[in-house]
């Protein structure tokens, strides 16, 4: 699981406390499973640190993340107070946080941890499934994320999405939060795992006509080093030069 390949054990400094506003007692703030100091990666453009929540509501058989999907309670809690002690020495180089899973949206308390981390001058990127439309609407509206990343598994039908995502999902959340991030004027992607057994150049094209010219469509390459399905791992990812023909589709 990526979030805990650079937790260190080290000195840090001590944590101060969190302010106890009225938006903080309606839910506890979520239990971090996992923290990735810096990653060039996650935030085009940005240096960031990734904060890991567990629970996923999906049930992807070639989930890399499968810890934080099955078994979140079995990774090392973390408070939020001792991870931002812990990001303090880094905090003028990082370019913000980004919050993965998982699926953050399932946390109750995740408004209140955004809330606070905006409140200490942090930028957020989200990452999410869309399966849960209202509460990224609510934090939109409260102006609690810079950037979204949304996750779309398949082309919006029934039974490839079903799929794609192990479990029944519904389409119509999908779509409207697809919408809400189109007319919501932040910064946003949708990114796409692909692997030969579930996708083609159609699912590309259809991706490429539902989200419109200007949408920032990310495919990425499946790599079978963990899954959440154990057969997955006999899976193939496309080849470099196939994989680089679906990424010139979505260039043109």
């Amino acid at each position: 699981m990526r979030g805990t390949e650079n937790l260190h054990t080290r000195n840090h400094p001590q944590p101060t406390p969190l302010s106890a506003g009225p938006s903080r007692l309606t839910h506890p703030l979520p239990v971090i499973r996992g923290v990735l100091e810096t990653s060039f990666v996650d935030w085009p453009g940005r240096l960031c640190s990734i904060f890991f929540l567990g629970g996923c509501n999906f049930r992807c058989p070639f989930c890399h993340n499968h810890p934080l999907v099955l078994a979140p309670e079995t990774l090392k809690p973390f408070s939020l107070q001792e991870v931002l002690a812990r990001l303090s020495p880094f905090k003028r180089w990082l370019g913000g946080i980004c919050i993965s899973g998982g699926e953050p949206t399932l946390s109750p308390g995740l408004p209140a941890m955004i809330a606070h981390l905006k409140a200490e001058g942090w930028a957020i990127k989200l990452d999410t499934n869309g399966s849960r439309p209202h509460i990224l609407e609510g934090l939109v509206a409260q102006k609690l994320v810079d950037m979204v990343a949304m996750d779309v598994k398949a082309p919006l039908v029934q039974e490839k999405y079903d799929r794609c995502a192990g479990v029944p999902v519904d389409l119509q959340a999908v779509k409207e939060s697809i919408r809400l991030l189109q007319r919501s004027g932040i910064t946003h992607e949708f990114r796409m795992t692909v692997l030969p057994r579930f996708h083609s150049r159609e699912d590309i094209e259809w991706w490429i006509a539902e989200l419109g010219p200007d949408a920032q469509l990310t495919l990425q390459n499946f790599k079978p080093t963990t899954t959440l399905d154990p057969e997955f791992l006999r899976e193939t990812g496309f080849h470099p030069e196939g994989f680089e023909n679906l990424k010139k589709m979505i260039r043109t």
